[in-house]
């Protein structure tokens, strides 16, 4: 697996992006290799999309060397400054060393501008049924849809978004893939927004519906988001996966990147997910869910059943190592939280309230939250689906907590910033209810202890 995002190198703010580069092979121990693409004459390297060209469409291999082609938004900072509305351009770039050295096109860019202010982020993917690639490309708040023979010369085909979804903001970052459900073939539009997110800033919005190798009918135009946490955006899914669809997320927010508390290093990834759709009452939504490879890094579980009988009850697990851990609870539908504290008295809370039928987060006491008011405002979350048993499962790391609620039909991301890590997880009701069982997992970590008390 390639991963290709946007870096500076000489700092931990915005500034010239080069495109950063790391592999793995199995979504969760990443390699950091040399940088990709650097800035250049044409301008700095924004989002973009890379793809196997294994027909050599493009006549980029040699000598049976398939290449890999990178597309990308240059960003002429100077040409902005000047007043000019062209410029965002696609370059496109390739590797016949599986990615390791990169040769820009000599006849960049492919695709210029045609006098639209926000014109980038080219997601492309090669589409069988149509037998050309296609590119799908934010354009102030709306998508266009391009194809093309040989990544080199671009054809617009259409055009989705203008009534359709959210437009708070910015559209950025899109996506366009197929997925099954029941033996269907349902196509999948990511979108990315910034700001107008269900949290306020930036957040994700998706559509279903079906392509036709130019047009995108889409079966809704509502606005459902794929993460309705704060800290999730810009996610796109990898290609060449089979029957599976990964998705990773940038796990940040515009409103405050550029000021979180952070020295060596700033943002991180979501963990890899899998995208499945399922069925909620009558409509289709996406669910996610941890990819299977970070069940090997679990150790140390604890299982308790028929928690929760009297009122009041608290059940304490004392993780000595910290964090990061990962804990799994199935209960009736009532209101309850997870509280996550260490010493200083800083805590996190993760719960269900059954009055408004939301999940939420609530890390404003956290820790260092002054940084940016949007920060320590709790964030909810609709619960999606129908059924009385609520299952949770939240991944809890130094920094960060990423919630999947009823098996991922509902997911969350945050960041918080304590000042030391939170060594205690409590499990708390303010009413009788049965907890079916409730599991606490250390990652790579030592066993937890699990205690009952009373309050």
């Amino acid at each position: 697996y390639h991963l290709f995002y946007q870096y500076y190198p000489d700092g931990n703010t915005w500034g010239p992006m080069h495109w950063g580069h790391a592999t793995s092979t199995n979504l969760m121990n990443w390699v950091h290799q040399p940088i990709a693409l650097y800035p250049d004459s044409l301008g700095m390297i924004f989002s973009g999309s890379a793809v196997v060209d294994k027909n050599n469409t493009s006549g980029f291999g040699k000598n049976g060397q398939v290449p890999l082609v990178a597309i990308f938004t240059q960003h002429d900072e100077a040409a902005m400054k000047k007043g000019s509305k062209s410029f965002q351009n696609q370059s496109i770039a390739y590797s016949l060393d599986e990615g390791k050295t990169w040769i820009k096109y000599k006849n960049n860019p492919v695709q210029r501008s045609p006098g639209l202010v926000d014109f980038r982020d080219p997601k492309v993917s090669w589409n069988t049924a149509a037998n050309k690639w296609i590119m799908t490309l934010a354009v102030a708040d709306r998508i266009h849809f391009y194809s093309s023979p040989d990544l080199k010369i671009w054809t617009k085909e259409s055009e989705f978004g203008e009534k359709a979804g959210a437009h708070g903001g910015v559209w950025e970052c899109p996506d366009l893939f197929p997925m099954k459900h029941d033996g269907k073939e349902i196509w999948v539009l990511l979108v990315s927004l910034n700001p107008g997110g269900p949290n306020k800033g930036s957040a994700t919005q998706y559509f279903l519906g079906d392509f036709d190798g130019k047009v995108f009918h889409p079966y809704s135009t509502e606005t459902k988001w794929i993460d309705y946490g704060p800290d999730n955006y810009a996610g796109v899914t990898w290609s060449n996966t089979r029957d599976k669809t990964f998705f990773m997320g940038w796990m940040s927010n515009w409103s405050y990147a550029q000021v979180v508390p952070t020295t060596t290093w700033r943002s991180a990834m979501t963990l890899p997910r899998e995208l499945r759709l399922e069925k909620a009452g009558n409509e289709l939504r996406i669910a996610s869910w941890p990819v299977k490879s970070l069940l090997p890094m679990l150790s140390g579980t604890v299982i308790s059943k028929g928690m929760g009988k009297s009122p009041y009850d608290v059940f304490r697990m004392s993780n000595k190592s910290g964090i990061p851990c990962q804990i799994n609870l199935s209960a009736t539908k009532h209101a309850f939280s997870l509280r996550f504290s260490n010493e200083a008295g800083e805590e996190l809370l993760i719960g269900y309230d059954d009055t408004l039928n939301q999940y939420y987060i609530d890390r404003s006491k956290s820790g260092n939250t002054a940084f940016h008011a949007d920060f320590p405002l709790r964030t909810v979350a609709p619960r999606i689906s129908l059924t009385d048993t609520i299952k949770l499962s939240v991944v809890v790391d130094q920094s960060s907590v990423e919630v999947f609620a009823d098996k991922g039909l509902t997911a969350m991301t945050a960041l918080y910033f304590p000042s030391g890590s939170f060594t205690k997880a409590e499990l708390i009701s303010a009413m009788p209810f049965k907890f079916d069982a409730v599991e606490l997992t250390n990652l790579g970590m030592q066993k937890t202890n699990v205690t009952k008390t009373s309050q």
